[in-house]
Formats: C-alpha cells, structure tokens, sequence
C-alpha cells in the first residue's frame, strides 16, 4: 500500500518587493548609508539669525548722523554770535537786550523764534515781533510798535497811550513830543495817584472814553473864541477844560469813575453842561472870566478876572 504524500498548503504570500525598489516605487530616494540629511544648510540656519550687512550699514551710518548732529548742536560752528533788531522807537534798549541777549552763545538751530517774539510781544511797546534765525549763527527782529492815540501827561512822565487804553511808553516830563505826537490829544492828570503811572499801566474805558471826548470838544460849541482847549482831571473837581487865551478854567466834574453811569448818560450830562457854559459866554465876554463852576449844569456859577 502505497502512501501518497501530502503536501501542506502554503497562505498567499506577495512576492517580497525589494527596499530600494520600493522606495523607487513611493518616488523617494532610497537611503544608504551614505546618504546626506535632507533639509536647510547649517550656513543659512544661522544667517538667519543674524542681521544682514546692509541692515548693519544703516545702523552704524544713523548713529554716525545722530552724532554729527549732537556734536553741530553743541559744536562752537553754529553759535549765534550776532543778534540784531530794528523798528523800535519806544521800546527800551534795555528791555530788548534783557531778552535778545540770552540767544548769544546758544545753537541757531535750536533758537525757538516763535516763543522769543511772544516774549517780545509782552513788551508795553510791541505790537508784533518777526524773529528769524539764520545761518551761521545770527539772529534778527523785526519790531512793529503800536501806535499812538493820545498823550497822558503827569508830573513825571509824558505818557503815550493806544487806543486800548494802554500806555504803553514814558517820555520825560518836558519831552519835545514833534509833528507827530503833539497834535494828539493831551490829557493833564493832576491826581496823586498820576504820579505811580507807568509804561505798561492801562486807562480805564470809561475814564478814556470821557477824557477823549472832552479833548475832541470844539470851543465854538461852548461859545469861546479860543483856538485849543486843553483837558485836565485833579482829585477835587474831576475833569476840567483850560483855554489858555483868553485865559480860563471851567470844571466839569467826575467823568468815566461811576460803573452806574451808562455812558448815554454821561454824553447828556455833558451836553447841558454844554449849553449852559455857551449860555454864560453869551451874556458875558469870556476873557473877563477866570474859573466857570458847571459841574452843576443847573447851576453855573464864575469868578471874574481881577
């Protein structure tokens, strides 16, 4: 009897691919022993972290300019070594140099023109200030004074005044005020407080307003013959009118002081004033009278002359 061998089934088995076949399959590069790493160089790994040579370049040209700069700022090349100013007539000497000299040895480039023309515009004087700076190291201002409205004169001083009120220089006492200041209008202040009155001090509105109006009077309307009429204020009868020729005073009393008199008012007051001092010069010839009392327009009352 003949045995038959049997021959044990074997389980499917796929052929075994070889490893370097099938990387060539996957589309990848097999991978020997000698095979490099894949990936970003060393070099360019670290250039990555490091500033480029342009970037270094401006960094160092920057701080060469940051230090050129300072060293032109502090540097004696850009001194200001000349100041200058013109336009001032009123405005002090002193007063000027008190602010323009404290530019001298500073850098032009850092002189602050507008600030200086504001300090300069603080000055009683000053209308306006152009200040400019220029290379190599100079300075120049312009002065714009104000102008003059009328003088206010005192026992120290010729003071002249805007037409804000403000005066704004001091000239002395017997000063030639010239063709252009002496036609102004000219208030005496005889009061004691005049005394204290200086450049920078203001004239209350209505003290000006008052004082203006009387200076503007014609003579004709009061009925005199005289040619000018000059405005004076003391402390016992206020505002008072003077005519040198023929020769008399007339007292008008407190003008532009009381805050509850409306200025309509005080106009009305000073027109029947008015009337009655061309009333008094109609009956009798002015250059026989001395002193004319109208504070009291109701009431006017003279002293003739001798």
């Amino acid at each position: 009897m003949k045995l038959k061998s049997q021959t044990r089934p074997q389980p499917n088995r796929s052929p075994r691919t070889p490893r370097g076949a099938a990387a060539k399959q996957n589309g990848a590069k097999p991978r020997g022993r000698g095979a490099r790493r894949t990936g970003v160089p060393l070099r360019r790994r670290i250039g990555a972290h490091l500033p480029s040579i342009r970037r270094v370049l401006a960094g160092l040209g920057a701080a060469a300019a940051a230090a050129a700069l300072v060293a032109l700022l502090s540097g004696p090349w850009l001194r200001v070594t000349d100041v200058t100013w013109a336009g001032e007539q009123f405005t002090g000497e002193r007063e000027l140099r008190r602010l323009l000299d404290r530019q001298r040895g500073t850098s032009v480039l850092a002189v602050d023109t507008r600030a200086l023309g504001e300090l300069l515009e603080r000055l009683p004087a000053v209308a306006s200030a152009t200040v400019r700076a220029s290379l190599p190291g100079r300075v120049d201002v312009t002065i714009v004074e104000r102008e003059a409205a009328f003088v206010w004169e005192t026992s120290t001083a010729r003071l002249l005044g805007a037409a804000d009120g403000t005066l704004f220089a001091a000239l002395p006492p017997d000063a030639d005020l010239g063709p252009e200041l002496a036609p102004l209008p000219h208030v005496s202040d005889e009061r004691d407080m005049s005394r204290l009155m200086a450049a920078g001090d203001r004239i209350s509105d209505g003290l000006m307003r008052s004082a203006l109006h009387l200076a503007s009077l014609d003579p004709a309307a009061l009925g005199s013959d005289a040619e000018t009429l000059r405005v004076r204020i003391d402390d016992e009868f206020g505002f008072g009118l003077v005519a040198a020729v023929p020769g008399w005073e007339l007292a008008l009393g407190v003008y532009g002081m009381d805050p509850n008199q409306s200025a309509a008012e005080a106009t009305a007051r000073l027109e029947r004033q008015v009337t009655a001092v061309r009333t008094l010069f109609a009956g009798r010839p002015e250059a026989e009278i001395s002193w004319v009392d109208a504070r009291n327009p109701g009431k006017v009352y003279f002293r003739a002359k001798g």
